[in-house]
């Protein structure tokens, strides 16, 4: 592709890129920095792009990879190694200390209110939140894998709505 051709596509994406890019990141500064790596790094690899093959399709998959790269130094780089003789670091938990009143109140009040719920409900958002896959809820319960789906999704939104003022 003739470079002028290639910049004028390129060009042409950048506001579906930005779009692509926030709903990745979901922040506005960190969208505009993701846009500019895969614009870069599209300019740099301009040679390796093919003639004939889907020029958007090939720069958002730029995109995305740049996106799980860096989330993945990003992880990496939280992840604490500890060195200490005996392991020390090993055994203690993120927030050293006591729980606070507030947090097993808003504990307390959550599961209360998760026992109110209609079994139809509690049930499968019981055992969602204890770690069960979607199918094998619906397997237990002998109910379709959507129905489950749905009655999760309901459940939550019934609990954000409930606790909508603790943010």
């Amino acid at each position: 592709m003739a470079s002028v051709k290639f910049q004028e596509n390129l060009i042409n994406l950048q506001s579906n890129l930005l779009n692509f890019a926030y709903m990745l990141t979901s922040n506005r500064d960190d969208a505009y920095d993701l846009l500019q790596d895969t614009t870069i790094k599209a300019l740099d690899n301009e040679d390796k792009y093919a003639e004939g093959t889907n020029f958007k399709g090939w720069v958002f998959t730029i995109m995305r990879n740049i996106f799980i790269n860096n989330y993945r130094r990003t992880v990496r780089s939280a992840t604490v190694v500890d060195t200490t003789d005996n392991l020390y670091l090993l055994n203690l938990g993120q927030e050293c200390g006591a729980e606070s009143p507030e947090e097993s109140y808003g504990a307390q009040e959550i599961t209360k209110a998760i026992n109110e719920f209609p079994e139809e409900y509690r049930i499968p958002f019981s055992m969602h939140v204890a770690g069960y896959k979607y199918n094998e809820i619906a397997e237990h319960t002998g109910l379709p894998l959507g129905t489950i789906k749905s009655r999760i999704f309901t459940a939550r939104k019934k609990l954000q709505e409930r606790f909508s003022d603790y943010r």
